[in-house]
């Protein structure tokens, strides 16, 4: 179920977003990011809010400049340890 949200913004602030239906979706482009960064949303749902697939969805947080996975060094140190060494190819 959907429901309709009336928000007062500044006429220059329209005119950035574009027309009613372009603005509307700009909101939700910018809120439902604003929401999967904070942890409030998962990628799948934040994709389905928006229509998009999860590919469209981190290709929109590339556009945004939010980083898709969300790791602290710990989470780095741990994901590249457990990456087995490449070897060198002899091309």
């Amino acid at each position: 179920m959907d429901t309709t949200l009336e928000i007062v913004l500044p006429t220059g602030l329209i005119a950035l977003l574009g027309p009613q239906d372009q603005a509307a979706q700009a909101v939700k482009e910018y809120a439902i990011p604003g929401l999967f960064q904070e942890g409030r949303l998962s990628a799948g749902k934040s994709a389905d809010l928006l229509g998009l697939t999860p590919r469209g969805f981190v290709a929109l947080l590339a556009r945004k400049g939010i980083d898709y996975f969300r790791f602290g060094p710990r989470e780095w140190t741990e994901e590249a340890a457990a990456v087995p060494p490449r070897k060198p190819s002899l091309a």
